[in-house]
């Protein structure tokens, strides 16, 4: 397609070149629950394994074994209803969803079909202005997961990791309710979030734990009739996401502005061209052959079990959110970073007790979280009460930032001791004695008669050249402020 033809992004909306064009955009997660075993097996879970070497008769489906449900996936789905505000549903069963792939032994998935575990449900999105959006969550299955098609191992042949085979599945399907690359990255974002805030996924895509399907379409802005949908499978990023989702839009515009056609097809997206491909024709539902699954029982519990289950939810991330919003008047931008690393809350509450919640913010946004480089904040070898203990150097004018910068970068290296430790056993307390930084002051003037003539003349950025000067003499170990103040009483009041 030449690229003077592709239609570009307008807001929500795709400008063609007969129109704008909206997008319906709906979403497909598939999330492994955590838990040490399979859905139906004894096998483990545990990632990174060698090939083949955690399945179990049951997953290698030889003739004879039954499935056992197990307890632990099920509480876990219902804690994921719970925190999605959906239906807990006391009475669900097991159906069977036949394919033929060859990293699926049985030739069937066990799933839910007719009668999910959850129903209904919604999750709030932020949208680019901070306004927020409810997305409708039509229902959430257990299900099992298929194994691992290695393709590029070998040259003529395929070669297929079984590990992954019957590893619980929760799949949590979304009305089409985006309209937005945009908004279906920060879903994605923010449900990951969430199952990883309750223990119920570890969310990490990377290493396929966490799955999106995208089903997208286009339709002219005047119409309310839906286009013909496409299924992008197994994308793996956000940024995937986000990247696919509007390559499949503006390829639909495309084609239908041309007199073209929609095909319902699967498709695949690759991040070096940034482009899908096409997969396979989309099956209906007659073609899986569903039937419910005759080895096990429905699921049926009791509703005083979901109300065990509701009380151990911990506070969840909207919640949080409302709470530094409001308690804590952080911006909506400090109130959604925090929100949005798992654990950051409460670390930030702990230093917050008694100190500037801004300042806080502010040094575990630019400082902690720069150091962490995407790790969780419990690794942070800078305990809470550590940083809150740097704080209250700063503030007694102990230390300047710059050097508590410097004590982060040793903590962050290693370093054992405690704030306080490392500046008494580094001297590094700052120089306030005025007569010593005035002496400083003047040789610093003397040298320096240009700067004084412009800081005179009303150029105040130039005050930034004298500091630094007395910051190179001391070793960073000067007050900032009280050398400003000597500077001006030197230079600017004695005109």
């Amino acid at each position: 397609m030449d690229s003077t033809a592709t239609p570009s992004v307008s807001g929500y909306y795709i400008r063609g070149e007969t129109g704008l064009w909206k997008m319906v955009i709906g979403l497909e997660i598939h999330a492994q629950i955590k838990a040490a075993t399979k859905l139906f097996s004894p096998a483990a879970t545990s990632f990174g394994e060698s090939p083949n070497t955690s399945v179990s008769i049951i997953d290698a489906a030889i003739p004879g074994t039954l499935p056992i449900i197990n307890q632990e996936c099920v509480d876990q789905a219902i804690r994921s209803g719970l925190a999605i505000h959906g239906n807990i549903n006391l009475h669900s069963m097991f159906d069977r969803k036949h394919y033929f792939y060859c990293d699926l032994p049985s030739g069937y998935q066990i799933t839910q079909y007719q009668h999910p575990i959850v129903s209904g449900g919604h999750l709030e999105i932020s949208l680019p202005d901070h306004a927020t959006k409810s997305v409708a969550i039509e229902r959430i299955q257990l299900e099992t997961d298929s194994g691992k098609s290695l393709h590029d191992q070998h040259a003529s042949m395929t070669f297929v990791d079984l590990n992954r085979v019957g590893s619980a599945l929760m799949e949590i399907v979304s009305m089409p309710d985006m309209s937005s690359p945009v908004e279906a990255g920060n879903f994605v974002k923010k449900l990951q979030l969430l199952l990883k805030h309750i223990g119920t996924c570890d969310g990490n895509m990377e290493e396929g734990s966490l799955r999106c399907d995208a089903n997208v379409s286009v339709q002219p802005i005047d119409s309310a009739k839906w286009g013909t949908r496409c299924e992008i499978k197994n994308l793996n990023t956000i940024k995937g996401v986000i990247r696919a989702i509007e390559f499949e839009a503006h390829r639909h515009v495309a084609l239908l502005e041309s007199g073209g056609k929609i095909t319902q097809e699967t498709r695949f997206y690759d991040p070096a061209s940034r482009s899908t491909s096409v997969g396979r024709k989309k099956e209906d539902e007659l073609d899986y052959r569903f039937f419910p699954e005759p080895d096990l029982p429905h699921l049926i519990f009791e509703q005083a079990h979901v109300d065990q289950i509701a009380s151990t939810l911990p506070e969840l991330p909207d919640q949080v959110l409302h709470r530094l919003l409001t308690q804590y008047q952080l911006t909506p931008y400090e109130a959604d970073v925090i929100s949005n690393h798992t654990g950051a809350h409460i670390y930030f509450e702990q230093v917050a007790k008694g100190r500037d919640p801004k300042e806080v913010a502010s040094w575990i946004m630019n400082e902690i979280f720069a150091h962490l480089k995407g790790s969780n904040i419990a690794h942070s070898p800078v305990a809470a009460t550590e940083l809150g203990e740097l704080l209250d150097i700063i503030k007694k004018g102990l230390i300047s930032g710059r050097i508590a910068k410097d004590i982060l970068e040793l903590k962050f290296s290693g370093d054992k001791r405690s704030p306080l430790e490392i500046v008494n056993a580094m001297g590094l307390v700052q120089v306030t004695d005025v007569s010593d930084l005035e002496n400083m002051c003047k040789e610093v003037i003397a040298a320096s008669p240009n700067e004084v003539a412009q800081l005179r003349a009303g150029r105040d950025r130039v005050m930034k050249h004298f500091v630094g000067e007395i910051m190179k003499k001391t070793k960073g170990k000067a007050s900032g402020p009280v050398v400003t103040e000597i500077f001006k009483r030197l230079i600017v009041d004695s005109q």
